[in-house]
């Protein structure tokens, strides 16, 4: 009797199983990702050390490459207009503008934000380019411009992930607990930082790019955390799972932590607070509620797998960046396009 017990048992857990797997795989295929292929590549010039790209209500690019050119301002015809950053050949007595931009935002008045990793500084200018202050912070990783002057940053060391300098560049508030994904206090650090976005409401975004989730999370301006949007669907575990034994596997090291991006690039739709994420060559869109609506699988001109390090959302386009392979524009595939 307890062989058969067993042995029924056994039938039943087999069965289950099966029956998982079989509906796993059943999600899995319902959730195939779309293919989007770009219609074109902007700035032709820009490839690699592509750090950010912004677009001002006047029309004007932004583009940050590092080291070199730097901040490049590009006008509606996409000609120069100003270039901010190490020459070709300087003295080592020069003062460079911009060592090391990791990122740039630019406000509704057109005064622009560098985060400077190689200089441990936020690198302030005016529209026309001319350096009004700098801020000094410790590995700055991320910028978004606020109203009033304000600028939100986040770094690789502070204690919290957020610091809101204001137009003077003193510090007006911090907020943003890390996770707690660890217990090494470096590593646990690491895998906490985050990009930063904002949408036309005023809401400020922190995508923490090594979670083993995709996540991002949603603040008002004063630090107050709103909803979490993440990617948990079932084709995404083996990932996640991998991480976390590779996080396991690094805390036993003494050596600094190193690990690959998992969340590469976020934009958020400016009229309606869509999350768009960035994973490998998979461009996710989530509702604004924070249910995940679509999969796109991301292909250049010529065929060649994109992966996203830059997301911009605009009405009728999105814009996706690759170091090295450039800048792409693509139709939006979730906006019928008229005849």
């Amino acid at each position: 009797m307890k062989k058969s017990g067993a042995r029924a048992l056994g039938i039943i857990v087999l069965l289950c199983g099966s029956a998982f797997l079989a509906s796993s795989n059943v999600a899995q295929l319902e959730e195939q990702p779309n293919q989007l292929d770009a219609n074109r590549r902007l700035l032709p010039s820009i490839g690699p050390g592509l750090r950010a790209v912004r677009v001002s209500a006047d029309g004007r690019t932004y583009v940050l490459a590092s080291p070199s050119p730097g901040l490049v301002v590009f006008d509606k015809q996409s000609k120069p207009m100003i270039t901010i950053g190490p020459p070709a050949a300087v003295s080592k007595d020069v003062r460079l503008p911009i060592i090391f931009g990791e990122d740039c935002d630019v406000n509704a008045q057109g005064k622009i934000y560098v985060a400077d990793r190689g200089a441990n500084l936020i690198q302030v200018f005016s529209p026309e380019g001319v350096l009004l202050r700098s801020i000094s912070i410790n590995a700055p990783i991320s910028v978004a411009a606020l109203p009033d002057d304000e600028v939100a940053v986040s770094t690789l060391h502070e204690p919290r992930l957020v610091v809101v300098f204001d137009k003077n560049g003193r510090v007006v508030r911090e907020f943003g607990e890390p996770e707690q994904i660890t217990d090494r206090e470096d590593l646990n650090r690491f895998l906490n930082i985050g990009e930063l976005a904002t949408d036309a409401q005023g809401h400020l975004y922190y995508a923490f790019e090594y979670m083993p989730e995709p996540t991002v999370r949603q603040y008002d301006r004063n630090g107050y955390a709103g909803q979490d949007v993440q990617y948990t669907a079932p084709d995404a575990y083996p990932e996640a799972q991998a991480i976390r034994r590779e996080i396991v596997r690094q805390e036993k090291r003494s050596k600094a932590p190193s690990f690959k991006r998992v969340l590469t690039a976020v934009g958020i739709d400016p009229a309606t607070g869509e999350v768009w994420m960035g994973v490998g060559n998979n461009l996710l869109r989530f509702d604004k509620d924070g249910n995940r609506r679509d999969t796109y699988q991301l292909y250049t001109t010529t065929g060649a797998r994109l992966e996203a390090d830059i997301i911009l959302i605009s009405k009728d386009h999105l814009v996706v960046g690759n170091d090295p392979l450039g800048i792409y524009e693509f139709n939006r595939p979730d906006k019928k396009t008229e005849p």
